[in-house]
Order: structure tokens, then sequence, then C-alpha cells
């Protein structure tokens, strides 16, 4: 497949892995913006990110042995350096030059593995996105990663939309069918990278999941939640919980006041599967692990909700590829990722057909 590929953004940083999935010298092969990738851990604790398959008979190197920090082939026993390079070949002494496989830069931050597919020149470890309750020992949670046969966009769509949670996640995330009739967005902010949307519902019944990991069940409590939408499909989530009618919308400092951090990573693995990495963070008795374990285990019947309605979707769409979709108000957010989303592989697209043309 070509680079590119108008569906894909590849100049971007995407997650690859989570490190623990790497550990004790596993090589995880996985598809990346449809390319074989296989990563591990090389003996000087280097995570390596080469193409998945050897280029002199496409053995896939995931069944190879790392050695060091390089891999070899168990079907002819050729041995790859970090960088891709062919460093030897059994029974042959003279390497050709062009032997080799590619190599990609990689980041490790906030426990996950970051690739960069496109342009390795300008792959900026800078431009990660900078996350800091990811790494704050503040806040509390366990990883999760899901695998849903969909478009990464359609992900992206259900995640813009806040009012969904009042029927896809009545009894789990939601709460109730009102929060899409009584809540409104206070801000949508259109922004180079992506964009915020603001949302509050004001004394309302907590929602199911929150309910399992406080004590006071009953109390109404005044809800907000700041969304944040990175291209090329990073979401983050804070939410607040206070108690009703004491002025946290106002900036009030609210004793007993409850605090989440959402991460949510989704990388295309082809135009219609995505990886979706993600974890959910808490700032309240941290030092009870079944809080970050019932909140896991929450957001994960509430992604399977969600799973099985864009996954509906992609069968749809897959039957047939021209439907046309008709927008409301909700979907500002979306409308605009799309577009921003658009203009910027058009522009990555523009820039590789004119390095082409002057090559």
């Amino acid at each position: 497949m070509a680079d590119d590929d108008p569906i894909f953004l590849r100049n971007t940083w995407y997650v690859a892995a989570w490190n623990h999935e790497l550990i004790d010298g596993k090589k995880l092969a996985r598809t990346i913006l449809e390319k074989p990738i296989v990563l591990y851990r090389g003996a000087s604790g280097r995570v390596v990110a080469l193409d998945d398959r050897c280029c002199h008979r496409a053995a896939p190197l995931s069944m190879g042995r790392v050695e060091g920090d390089d891999i070899r082939c168990m079907y002819h026993g050729m041995k790859f350096a970090a960088d891709g390079k062919c460093i030897q070949i059994p029974g042959q002494d003279a390497i050709p030059a062009k032997l080799g496989v590619r190599s990609y830069p990689v980041v490790e931050r906030y426990n996950l593995i970051f690739i960069w597919t496109g342009d390795p020149e300008k792959a900026d470890p800078k431009l990660v996105l900078d996350y800091p309750p990811l790494a704050d020992p503040k806040w509390r949670g366990l990883p999760g990663y899901m695998h849903y046969k969909a478009n990464w966009l359609l992900i992206v769509d259900n995640l813009s939309d806040f009012a969904h949670l009042a029927f896809v996640h009545t009894n789990t995330l939601g709460g109730s069918e009102e929060y899409a009739y009584k809540t409104k967005p206070v801000a949508i902010e259109k922004l180079d990278d992506g964009f915020r949307v603001e949302r509050w519902h004001m004394n309302a019944e907590p929602p199911p999941y929150h309910k399992k990991v406080i004590a006071n069940k009953t109390d109404a409590i005044d809800r907000r939640n700041i969304g944040r939408m990175y291209i090329p499909g990073i979401f983050t989530l804070d939410t607040t919980f206070a108690p009703a009618g004491q002025g946290v919308e106002k900036g009030v400092q609210v004793p007993g006041t409850r605090q989440y951090r959402n991460a949510q990573f989704m990388t295309p693995e082809t135009r219609s599967s995505t990886h979706f990495f993600w974890n959910y963070l808490h700032d309240f008795d941290i030092d009870n692990p079944n809080i970050a374990l019932s909140l896991r285990h929450s957001l994960e019947e509430g992604f399977n909700e969600d799973k099985d309605i864009i996954e509906a979707q992609q069968k749809v769409f897959d039957a047939d590829p021209n439907y046309q979709l008709l927008a409301i108000g909700a979907d500002a957010p979306l409308t605009y990722f799309r577009w921003l989303f658009a203009k910027k592989v058009e522009a990555e697209r523009a820039a590789v057909t004119t390095a082409k043309s002057a090559a």
C-alpha cells in the first residue's frame, strides 16, 4: 500500500502497544496503518520496530529470535540490526547493501510505545501528546486495550458526541436519558489540532460506574465533562463530580469532589479495523486498588456497548460505501474533526507528490 494513501495521516505519532506487551522478551506482531510490524525490546532496553517480513522470502520476523538488540529470521538465519540493516547471512560473507527491512522511529512514554510510520526525518519526539496525569503519581488507573472491527474515525465520531451517553450507556456510563435532553455543550472550541468540548449536567443522579466507587451513592452531583480530541485520533476526557448546588461551576473548591482523567488512543490497523488503547484514572482513594479495577470493568462494559454499535455501523458501510449521512446539531465537533483531518491528509499527500516530482 502506498504511503500517500488518502485514508491515513502518516506524519504523526500513533500508539503501537502498551509497554507491558513487550515483557519477557516477547515479540509483538501488530498491523499498523496496514503495515505488518514487529515490536520487541532489545537487550539494551531499547524498543525496536521493524517491518514484520524478511526481505529474503517474506517470512515474518515476529517468528524469529531476538539476539541482543537484533533479530534473526528463523527461515534462513539472516540477522537484522535495530536499524533494519541485514548484518549477517549464514554461509555468505558479502552482504549486499540493499538487504534490509524498514525500521520505524519509536518513543516510549506514559507506559505506551508510540510509532511514526511517515517520513522518519519528521519524527520529532516533542510531537508526542503531553498528558501529565498518565505519569502523575496522584492519579491511578489500569491500562486497557480493545480491538474494533471498524474504521477508527467511527470511534472518533462516537467519542465526539457526548449525547450518546444517555442512550448507549444508560445503565453504565451515562446514568439516564435525561443527560441528552437537559445538557448542552457550554463551549465548543475548534482548534488547529482538533477540538475541545465542555458539557455540564447539574443536580443529577450519579452514573452507575461512579456509584460503585463512592460511599454516598444517592446524593445528587454536578457533573462536568471536558473532552479534547486531537488529530489523528487521541481523546482525553477530564471529568468532575461534585456535590450538587455548591458552586463547582463557579470555580468553588467543593469538599467531596471526585475527579477522573481518561486518555484514549485510536490507531488504525486497517481502513476497517482499529487498535484502541485507554486508561481511566482517578484522584481519590488511590491506595485502594479495587477502585481502579472497578473503573476498568465499568469502562470495558461501556466500551463494549459502543463497540456493538460501531461495528454494526461498519457493516452498513461495507455493504453500501456510498451511503450518505445526514448531520444534526450534536455533530458539530465530529464534522469539524473530519474536515480538519481531511485537510491535513491532503496537505501531506501534496507534499509527497511535490517531493517525488523534485526527485
